[in-house]
């Protein structure tokens, strides 16, 4: 099992990292040139700049039973399709039950945006250190539960 995180602009990077040491994961994130990042624990990938570049190799490189934190729903989506853990930076967990209805509200926003004419919006409300807690408690609930599901499924190997 690896981390692959969609690190442009990533919030909890951090948190990601310091739970990934305490389960000793190996953790990736993924950047672009605009975001160059450092790190002493992960591996860090710097992606060619270009549209969903890092969309895409993340894809490319996740597998079955690994987990991505990202804030695109359409990587997560793509995530789940190949059996992978998919949870957003808020702490809520992508799963099957829920991506094609987020799918489809972040359609319809576009469309309201675009049939009003409105380009501009506030943007997300400032990040909260409960912010932090939600998904560090999150993150880590599905990293237990990706272990445990894990260790059954080699059991009956």
């Amino acid at each position: 099992m690896k981390i692959y995180v969609d690190a442009d602009a990533c919030p909890v990077v951090g948190i990601v990292e310091m739970t990934a040491k305490k389960y000793k994961l190996p953790v990736c994130l993924l950047c672009d040139t605009n975001h160059v990042l450092q790190s002493e624990y992960s591996e860090v990938k710097i992606i060619g700049a270009g549209a969903d570049a890092v969309d895409f190799a993340l894809i490319n490189l996740c597998k079955r039973g690994d987990i991505v934190v990202t804030q695109d729903y359409g990587v997560a989506a793509m995530a789940l399709g190949k059996g992978a853990y998919g949870i957003h930076q808020s702490g809520r967990l992508y799963t099957n039950d829920n991506i094609d209805r987020l799918l489809m509200e972040r359609h319809m926003a576009k469309e309201a945006r675009r049939a009003s004419q409105k380009h501009h919006s506030k943007g997300p409300k400032k990040r909260t250190k409960e912010d932090d807690i939600q998904f560090a408690a999150a993150f880590e609930m599905l990293i237990g539960n990706a272990l445990e599901l894990e260790s059954k499924g080699s059991d009956s190997n």
